[in-house]
């Protein structure tokens, strides 16, 4: 197949390019046309594109298939109006942009698989979550609204759309994990908060599993919750992190200090529950490699 990839160059982008081109597929990676020269264009996987234009390289024609990873980090910084402002910009507008390009080619891939997230739920405590569960109400839960009614308008131009609702992802390369990780090298690691709130995460190698399932699936459409089947507390989550480094977990995070550190990203991404059950890949048949968190965050941290 010839797969079109935006945000190639992050964690779960880089790794699925990797995984794909191993498998015999053509992936084309959409860059900006500034960075295109510089991004791999000498091995004919570069195509320029212009989110703000929509402009898509002739190279992107044909393609089978198209990846939507685009998106700012919410975790690199406060949430200042302005950071809120590129982070709805970097995933809303871009997936706009995407489908309008989609929408220009005669021959459209027949299915495009678009980032979203369990942010969507917002703060949910011990409820379990699936894909039919009420959207939240906070940023992030609008966040990944609008984002995910963005990407569902390629329906219309005759596409199959599957919503990947990523949990929290655990890779040593990046993401997430690094970070948690980092105050327990320096012996300072315990729960955040009370601890209680659920953790939904998931092995970067369940994910790719998953994003090249549901591209190969016909049955995949709609929201899909990328998460394991066993979520966590945070402080179960604690204690198997620093049973796995080999080091103490007796430093709990006060709520009240994480929310002075870093506001309203605090609640968001560090205090708040969801208890997400991966419901729709359950009934489509997935089998995940990693689903108890001892095994999967031995596995993770065993890769170099």
């Amino acid at each position: 197949m010839k797969i079109l990839v935006t945000g190639s160059s992050g964690l779960v982008g880089t790794v699925l390019g990797q995984t794909l081109a191993k498998a015999g597929h053509t992936v084309c990676r959409l860059v900006r046309p500034q960075s295109a020269a510089g991004e791999g264009a000498n091995e004919g996987f570069a195509v320029a594109w212009d989110p703000c234009t929509g402009e898509l390289g002739g190279a992107g024609v044909g393609a089978d298939a198209v990846v939507n990873l685009a998106g700012a980090s919410i975790a690199d910084g406060r949430w200042t109006a302005q950071r809120k402002e590129q982070l709805r910009a970097s995933r809303i507008d871009t997936t706009r942009a995407l489908v309008n390009a989609l929408a220009k080619m005669n021959a459209r891939p027949s299915v495009l698989i678009s980032a979203s997230a369990i942010g969507i739920y917002g703060n949910r405590g011990n409820e379990t979550l699936t894909e039919d569960s009420k959207p939240g109400t906070d940023f992030l839960a609008g966040l990944a609204q609008e984002w995910e009614a963005e990407a569902l308008k390629a329906e219309a131009l005759g596409i199959r759309v599957v919503l990947a609702r990523f949990g929290i992802i655990l890779a040593r390369e990046g993401g997430a994990l690094p970070k948690m990780m980092l105050p327990f090298k320096f012996g300072a690691g315990g729960k955040l908060g009370s601890g209680q709130q659920w953790m939904s995460w998931v092995a970067l190698e369940d994910v790719v599993g998953i994003l090249r399932f549901a591209i190969e699936n016909n049955s995949a459409r709609g929201p899909i919750n990328i998460a394991s089947p066993q979520p966590v507390q945070n402080a179960e989550f604690t204690k198997v992190l620093a049973s796995a480094l080999h080091r103490p977990a007796l430093f709990p995070a006060p709520a009240f200090a994480l929310q002075l550190a870093l506001g309203e990203m605090a609640d968001a991404l560090l205090l708040s529950s969801q208890r997400v059950a991966p419901q729709a890949l359950e009934k489509l048949g997935y089998r995940f490699l990693h689903s108890d968190l001892t095994p999967a965050l031995a596995a993770v941290l065993a890769r170099r």
